[in-house]
């Protein structure tokens, strides 16, 4: 009886493995994907539509999608020529690009039909696993991007901590660039950012939190600006901020910092010049860190947010070699001024994005947690705290430390 159990016991376990044992039966080789590793979308006019065949939809049967044109333009990896080490790292130069990736263009209504018509011409399934940069221009971004998001929302392959960036011009040159100090154009784009956000020049801002933000009744989203150069290096001019999708605007490069400064976000790396007496004396100063916090309270039944900003800075030059930084008084000055400098360019902002009723700082989400009452009552919607955000009173304080002077004592 015992042997016979053991025997039934052996048949179940070993039956109950059988499924473990299947191994890799939906594998899909690595050179049988289309590997995408950036991409860019652009607004195409209505001639385009020449250009596509009739792959999506069918004029006597399914019908096209009601959008207008757009161009996607993508990098695909090429097998084998994707550097893996320091040893084969480097500039891509004349040439570069297309030793590591192929970019190829395709039209479509929107970012599915203009996929379909990609797979169409392309032996490999393209796979988004690996999709590290999307571009899109600004013109398309002031249309809207409500399709772009919705795809890229949806698609499972597509990893939130991609970056997104809005282009000033055509985002297919971003695409076709050929960078001296990367030979995988896409991966330059995202070390690009990468490195912006380690130097303080950019906040932390992928794609998912992008659309994180979007999605907040108090709050709206924005992405990085940027712009080719001839040199075909990548800068970063600003934030692009959005009201439901769409671009309502830019800022400028050193309004970065003053956004940084409010939501009070380290490393902070960018430099302010300061005219100390209402002299011709003026010293470079770079804040080292940075805090902030905001707190609320109810004035005539109106919400009153205040922000209070703290920033450590040292002085990293000065002009005049007959002025002397070294007397108490003298880096009391520099303080106030910079105090001044810092609470004049963070009002400047929030007023500039006030008027356009597009909430980047989260003062409503804040507002929605610690009044919830007035939210309840007087907001609920993100279309009402647009109109709410306009007259919302804003005060801003700032208190500077001078912590170095460098290594000179005068």
């Amino acid at each position: 009886m015992n042997r016979v159990f053991r025997g039934i016991k052996l048949s179940v376990i070993v039956a109950m493995m059988f499924p473990l044992l299947t191994a890799c039966w939906d594998r899909l080789e690595i050179e049988e994907r289309a590997v995408v590793l950036g991409i860019s979308v652009d607004a195409a006019s209505k001639e385009t539509e020449k250009e596509e065949d009739e792959i999506s939809h069918i004029t006597a049967g399914f019908p096209e999608p009601a959008k207008g044109m757009i161009r996607i333009t993508v990098q695909i990896a090429l097998p084998g020529k994707i550097p893996l080490g320091p040893g084969e790292s480097g500039g891509g130069g004349k040439g570069g690009a297309e030793q590591t990736v192929w970019v190829i263009s395709m039209v479509g209504h929107t970012m599915d039909d203009a996929l379909m018509n990609l797979q169409q011409q392309i032996s490999g399934r393209i796979f988004f696993g690996h999709l590290r940069v999307i571009v899109v221009s600004e013109e398309l971004a002031k249309i809207g991007m409500q399709n772009i998001n919705d795809y890229l929302r949806r698609n499972p392959e597509v990893r939130r901590m991609a970056w997104m960036l809005v282009s000033k011009g055509k985002a297919e040159r971003l695409m076709r660039a050929a960078p001296e100090l990367e030979r995988v154009p896409a991966l330059y784009l995202m070390s690009t950012m990468d490195n912006s956000v380690k130097l303080g020049k950019f906040p932390v801002n992928y794609v998912g939190m992008y659309w994180s933000n979007s999605a907040k009744k108090g709050q709206e989203g924005y992405l990085p600006y940027v712009e080719l150069k001839k040199k075909q290096n990548i800068e970063v001019k600003g934030l692009a901020y959005f009201k439901e999708d769409k671009l309502v605007g830019t800022t400028k490069p050193f309004e970065i910092a003053a956004y940084m400064a409010i939501k009070g976000m380290n490393p902070a790396g960018y430099r302010g010049v300061i005219k100390v007496d209402g002299s011709s004396n003026t010293v470079t100063v770079y804040a080292t860190s940075r805090k902030s916090k905001f707190s609320v309270k109810t004035v005539n039944g109106r919400p009153k947010i205040t922000v209070s900003i703290f920033t450590e800075i040292n002085l990293e030059e000065k002009v005049n070699e007959q002025f002397y930084v070294s007397n108490s008084k003298i880096l009391k000055e520099i303080e106030e001024t910079n105090k001044k400098s810092l609470k004049k360019s963070t009002e400047s902002l929030i007023g500039k994005l006030q008027e356009e009723g597009v909430d980047i700082f989260g003062f409503g989400e804040y507002i929605r947690a610690k009044k919830p009452s007035y939210w309840n009552s007087q907001v609920k919607t993100n279309e009402k705290w647009h109109e709410r955000f306009r007259e919302l009173e804003v005060e801003v304080r700032v208190n500077s430390k001078i912590r170095r002077i460098g290594m000179k004592a005068k």
